[in-house]
């Protein structure tokens, strides 16, 4: 990246962890984001708890500093701190849940990192740095070598040394690292994991932009329904092929491997044991560092499918009303063919067509404006009283529980793997009659698999009860639907 004035200008203006460290409040706000976000590894909190969590921060520092110090409430904080504007804090609402809210952005993540890169370090380690960058460089020459002699003569030096090393380990010679070099290694270590975890933010945040993007495009697309799905697959491919999106998904393989978490389990605590260590005073998560790092990629997979199904249902929704015209449009035509059926093209006026020639209108030739008849309105007060108003209509709603309706479904399926309609209504009678009956039908396309088999019809029979009339037996015929465990 080239930092020339104009990039670092529009960097210094636009960019959120720029901003962030030019606020009046940035000490608070990258001390209490760090300590309620990145120091715990929470990537969620309801608003409820973080404001709770501010508002505690905030009264200590008012006994510090004075009364005066921050005025407004702690919601008022986080709220500006999501704003657009600032992008400090991603604020949304959960599928199904009115409660706001809050996530870290990666912009900030990567200011308070940069933050702590400024304490004074008591020891810094480069040899652990330099041996790391001789082995990147090894794989990269060795990964990419095509011709088979030297690979193999790569291979054969790599096993001298192996052999060699096992033969000084057998005669007593065993080497190994003094504290410096333990110290310098397990530094390199933490600072690695803690920017790993950072790094899921930002792969989050990535598709979260291109989900957006192409939602826009959806909403503001004009051509074929194929062209459009073709261009949504085609750069949803193109993000998972990606540099980041594959090494996204070999760390994900790698990790979710049982025997690698157990490897690395029992190195943790191998290395945590060690006494040049014991002396950094680690941090407690340290020992269980790659079972934060599964939680944080956990939550990227489950945004990444949530957004795939948003998307999915905003595509269905899309096509639905567009089906809807269309068969709007074909009704319509329908209707106006059935309308003319018995009229043949000759006998009556039957198509109209423009004329070829221009139709030229004087202006004097137009009628002249008529104003239109005002009405008049008369003051006369209405006697309610005398009225007689049938209210009963109003207490006469039916209203179907569908969660009534789900318990009966699922304890029909506690015992059995498939049920009935039919069999469903044997068992719990319908009490409002065919609004039950749609109801039931609506679940089988929502809440639960069903399978509807078109070749076996079934009856299914209520009783439909008034209290002004009496009970009326009525049956509906339908095909025959499976409720599936």
């Amino acid at each position: 990246m080239n930092l020339d004035y104009a990039t670092l200008d529009a960097l210094r203006t636009h960019h959120p962890a720029w901003r962030l460290l030019r606020s009046e409040h940035a000490p608070l706000i990258a001390s209490f984001l760090q300590r309620a976000f990145i120091a715990p590894n929470v990537r969620v909190l309801p608003a409820a708890d973080l404001a709770e969590a501010l508002e505690d921060e905030l009264f200590a520092l008012r006994e510090r500093l004075g009364a005066d110090a921050f005025p407004k409430p702690a919601s008022d904080y986080l709220n500006d701190w999501a704003n657009p504007e600032k992008s400090w804090l991603r604020k949304f609402y959960r599928q199904g849940s009115d409660e706001a809210q809050f996530d870290l952005t990666p912009a900030t993540e990567k200011a308070i990192a940069w933050l702590g890169s400024l304490t004074e370090r008591s020891f810094i380690g480069t040899e652990s740095r330099l041996l790391t960058l001789f082995e990147l460089l090894k794989q990269m020459s060795e990964g990419s070598q095509t011709d088979p002699a030297r690979r193999i003569a790569e291979l054969q030096a790599r096993r001298d040394e192996i052999d060699a090393e096992m033969t000084r380990v057998l005669s007593g010679d065993v080497p190994v690292l003094d504290d410096t070099a333990l110290r310098d290694r397990f530094q390199q270590f933490q600072q690695i994991a803690r920017e790993l975890l950072g790094d899921f933010r930002e792969v989050e945040h990535n598709f979260r932009l291109l989900d957006r993007r192409v939602r826009e495009r959806i909403a503001l697309w004009a051509g074929s329904k194929g062209e459009l799905l073709a261009e949504i697959m085609g750069e949803r491919d193109a993000i998972a092929d990606s540099d980041q999106g594959r090494s996204f998904r070999a760390f994900w393989d790698f990790l979710m491997s049982s025997q690698r978490q157990e490897e690395l389990s029992a190195r943790l605590e191998e290395v945590l044991a060690l006494p040049a260590v014991r002396e950094l005073k680690p941090d407690s998560r340290t020992r269980r560092v790659h079972y934060d790092w599964l939680e944080a990629g956990e939550h990227t997979q489950r945004t990444v499918a949530q957004l795939s199904q948003q998307l999915r249902r905003f595509l269905d929704d899309k096509a639905w009303l567009e089906n809807r015209r269309i068969m709007d449009i074909l009704r319509g035509i329908e209707g106006k063919a059935i309308a003319l059926r018995g009229q043949l093209p000759m006998s009556s006026q039957f198509m109209q067509i423009a004329d070829t020639a221009a139709e030229i209108e004087l202006p004097m030739e137009r009628p002249l404006h008529t104003p239109r008849h005002k009405p008049k309105i008369t003051d006369l007060a209405l006697d309610l009283d005398a009225l007689e108003v049938d209210a009963s209509a109003l207490y006469g709603q039916i209203v179907v529980d569908k969660a009534a309706l789900i318990r009966n479904i699922r304890h029909a399926l506690q015992d059995r793997s498939q049920i009935t309609l039919k069999e469903i209504c044997e068992r719990y009678p319908l009490a409002h009659g065919l609004a039950e009956l749609v109801a039931y039908l609506q679940l089988g396309s929502d809440q639960f698999k069903a399978v509807i088999d078109e070749a076996t019809p079934e009856l299914i029979s209520w009783v439909s009860q008034r209290a002004d009339q009496p009970a009326i037996a009525r049956r509906a015929r339908l095909p025959r639907i499976i409720f599936v465990r």
